[in-house]
């Protein structure tokens, strides 16, 4: 089925977070999204708002299915093998975690009788960002055939926007969630070049200008007596060999793939980078290739695996997510992180807050060096940010909410301007990587800007209301929930503005008194003066953070809880999501939340509640969250797992652990949701590893699960890398590199120090938990005035099957 092909393209998709290739099998027919994307390639189109206005975006940005250089068509006597027509005797795939490629083997009983294996092998290298690899190897078992082998490179965006408008008119023309699909031609052909065995194909975008050259390289190893031919076209490169093959001896196909990006660079210079990249290609052997790829994977996995003895079937899942993550990230090298990476069309290739807030923890504590650059992509973008925060008559700058180059791409600004929150989202991220790293230089060069300008936003978005107390207002935004938009005093905004404004202050009293040289040079390039940092400062102390004591929570905003509860329990699963099946007004006049709102500022700000306070909003807000969005349930684990929910704490990790791997979202098709796999990083480390980080105090409270019988993580810590063992009556922190680091486990201080592992015991503080958060069915009734009613709405699963990243028929 159509849909079922998609999910196993996207879970079998490989990539390097430059260029991605989705799993399409190599002989390149019947493929959902055909799929290979490189990161930040995008065209550009104008947006038509039915009744526009001031301010609205104006230049929609979707990212471009690029030539397919991965089809390797086989005939067997002049029949075609095409895998859902064929007779298939086995077939398998399987994502090699420790090697970094995709494997693939077929027995193929072709219609005259002959038993033909295929093997295949395909990467796309850590090391090398532009190139991919298909090693394809084809044997006759039982008697002589002839073979022919034609490898291509396609331009087919036409197909991909028939499938795209296909999609749509099933989903009713409406899912915001799926790229746009374009009429007209979006790649114009610009370079055709093919010399012996390699092929060059070079286009430039329509709209966007952005050009793109693909480049092929063939080498043919084989006993058999065989020839070649190569043709090529606008829009087609093939290159043909015909092999007369004998029962038994293989025929060996390495293709070599490159392609190169640019927003300004002419498509004949991309040619030229193409073929560099393939002479050093072929300077080595495809094993040295393969081998280069273990051992970049080798050290990843030394950095950031995380084990859980005793638990297979959840370990495998776990690698799966970790290995998206490095898929997703690990050769950005100054793009972003885009929120299906590079393995689908999914939200059209854009960035969202989802790089800063679930998948920067990740990097910044195992690969400092990606995250920084992903925070330099940021810093790029400052003055795109400035100049939007002109256009919406406020000073400092203002991030867009989904963009590619920098400009705001949301059409729906309730749900996407109006999440002013990015902001926030940003400065948190970047002090999070500077705590982790020690890099106090990138923030003094330059990334300090960041924190000047967003708090400038934030001290001229909000007001000051005298009403009694005088306190700091922030009115007419929406928060991370999209079910409730152009609200006033938002707890999380407020509560990440609050900390955004305080980092700011701090930074630049610290900037000054360690460094006034850099200190004048960033005044210099921001035009900062005094009076502003004591703005923010006071700002921050009188911040506005709503607060129920009847109730005794946080509301989301200042009318939430005025609002009618949504009856969740008799909402049919037809129903969901509710954002395709009812109007926005109607979601927006009850209480019901897509995500996790203020349980994620618990998380993020939790120095800033007590554990009464965390308890009672959790209790409250799981409730009315549908877990419509997969950023959803890893926040709701780790807070469920911190109040003391340790079972519910498990079932939402399983629900996140699975959301691509079992399609529980029933869009996996568009792509691997990369910020539910740096979530999944998250919920084991800080949900059941306890790990908190608030102003550069490490702390650990762990909660280990009550049947798991281990957990090891490892995290790095201005340059220590240190790995945590977690059991029942002990946790241990062993320094693998560096000097290590000052730890607190529950409030007691430890010095963790190389040369022997530091063993801190846990029995002292009893069993670990096992309660379920209380549930009532009497959720749309009256609420208990100190709002402990809860009811879990995510959809959960059990893990009552075999699943892993196996593909495999008999």
């Amino acid at each position: 089925a159509p849909d079922e092909q998609g999910v196993a393209e996207t879970n079998f998709a490989v990539g390097n977070g430059y260029l991605g290739l989705r799993g399409n099998l190599d002989e390149g027919r019947g493929g959902v999204q055909y799929g290979t994307y490189v990161n930040g390639f995008h065209e550009t189109w104008p947006i038509r708002h039915a009744e526009d206005a001031f301010g609205f975006a104006k230049t929609g940005q979707t990212i471009i299915n690029a030539p397919d250089a991965k089809v390797i068509r086989l005939y067997v006597d002049d029949e075609p093998l095409v895998l859902a027509e064929a007779d298939i005797l086995r077939h398998t795939r399987r994502l090699e975690f420790r090697g970094g490629y995709l494997y693939r083997e077929t027995e193929w009983s072709t219609p005259s009788g002959k038993r033909v294996l295929i093997r295949a092998r395909r990467l796309v290298s850590f090391t090398d960002r532009h190139l991919a690899v298909i090693d394809y190897e084809v044997t006759v078992l039982d008697g002589d055939a002839s073979i022919l082998l034609s490898s291509q490179v396609l331009n087919r965006q036409d197909v991909q926007d028939e499938y795209h408008a296909g999609m749509r008119a099933a989903a009713n023309a409406f899912d915001p969630r799926k790229a746009e699909a374009f009429t007209e031609r979006v790649l114009e052909p610009v370079i055709k070049r093919s010399t012996g065995g390699r092929s060059l194909l070079g286009y430039q975008a329509a709209s966007s200008g952005m050009t793109i050259c693909v480049g092929v390289e063939h080498h043919l190893e084989t006993e058999n007596p065989w020839d070649e031919a190569s043709s090529i076209e606008d829009d087609l490169a093939k290159h043909v060999y015909r092999v007369q093959a004998r029962a038994g001896v293989p025929i060996r196909l390495v293709k070599h793939m490159v392609y190169h990006t640019s927003r300004g660079v002419p498509a004949r210079e991309l040619a030229d980078r193409c073929d560099r990249t393939l002479d050093r290609a072929r300077a080595e052997t495809v094993e040295q290739t393969f081998a280069k790829q273990r051992a970049w994977m080798d050290d990843y996995w030394t950095r950031s695996d995380v084990e859980i003895p005793g638990q297979p079937a959840i370990q495998q899942a776990v690698r799966w997510n970790l290995f998206m993550l490095a898929q997703a990230t690990a050769r950005t090298d100054g793009h972003g992180i885009a929120a299906k990476g590079v393995t689908g069309s999914g939200y059209g290739g854009h960035y969202f807050w989802d790089m800063e807030i679930y998948v920067l923890p990740f990097l910044s504590y195992t690969a400092p060096i990606v995250a920084r650059n992903a925070l330099r992509f940021r810093y790029n973008m400052l003055d795109a940010a400035r100049s939007r925060a002109r256009e919406l008559n406020q000073r400092g700058a203002l991030f867009p909410w989904r963009t590619i180059n920098g400009e705001e791409s949301s059409a729906y600004y309730a749900a996407g301007t109006a999440q002013y929150h990015i902001d926030a989202d940003i400065a948190h991220a970047l002090m999070q990587y500077v705590r982790a790293s020690g890099d106090t230089d990138f923030l003094k060069r330059g990334a300090i800007d960041i924190l000047v300008e967003t708090a400038r936003l934030w001290s001229d978005l909000g007001f000051w209301r005298s009403n009694g107390d005088k306190k700091f207002h922030i009115d007419g935004v929406t928060g991370p929930d999209e079910y409730t938009t152009v609200v006033d005093d938002n707890l999380y905004t407020n509560v990440m503005a609050r900390a955004n404004l305080w980092f700011a202050v701090n930074a630049c009293r610290q900037l000054a008194t360690d460094d006034p040289e850099e200190y004048g040079r960033m005044v210099r390039r921001t035009g900062l003066v005094d009076d502003e940092v004591t703005e923010w400062e006071h700002a921050a102390e009188s911040m506005e953070i709503p607060f129920d004591p009847h109730r005794g929570i946080h509301p989301q905003d200042a009318q939430f809880l005025d609002k009618e509860l949504w009856d969740l329990e008799n909402t049919p699963e037809s129903k969901r999501p509710l954002l395709l099946h009812y109007h926005p007004l109607v979601i927006y006049r009850f209480q019901v939340l897509k995500q996790a709102d203020v349980v994620l500022a618990l998380f993020l700000q939790g120095h800033e509640f007590t554990a009464a306070e965390k308890r009672r909003d959790f209790d409250y807000y799981d409730a009315l969250t549908t877990g419509d969005s997969t950023l959803s349930a890893v926040v709701q684990s780790i807070m469920a797992a911190e109040v003391g929910y340790h079972d519910l704490a498990a079932q939402y990790f399983l629900t996140a652990l699975y959301v691509d791997l079992a399609d529980l979202h029933g869009n996996t098709s568009d792509g691997v949701h990369i910020a539910s796999t740096g979530g999944i990083w998250g919920a084991l480390v800080n949900g059941f590893g306890g790990m908190r980080d608030h102003g550069g105090r490490m702390t650990f409270n762990p909660r280990l699960p009550k049947d798991w019988d281990r957990l090891t993580y490892r995290i790095q810590v201005h340059g220590s890398r240190v790995r945590v063992d977690l059991e029942e009556d002990a946790m241990t922190f062993t320094v693998e590199t560096g000097d290590g680091f000052t730890a607190w486990v529950h409030n007691q201080q430890w010095d963790v120090t190389a040369g022997a592992p530091t063993v801190v015991p846990l029995a002292h503080h009893g069993p670990r938990m096992t309660g379920h958060a209380p549930t009532t069915s009497d959720i749309q009734g009256t609420l208990r005035a100190d709002g402990s009613v809860i009811t879990a709405s995510i959809p959960m699963i059990s893990l009552d099957r075999d699943l892993d990243v196996d593909e495999t028929t008999a």
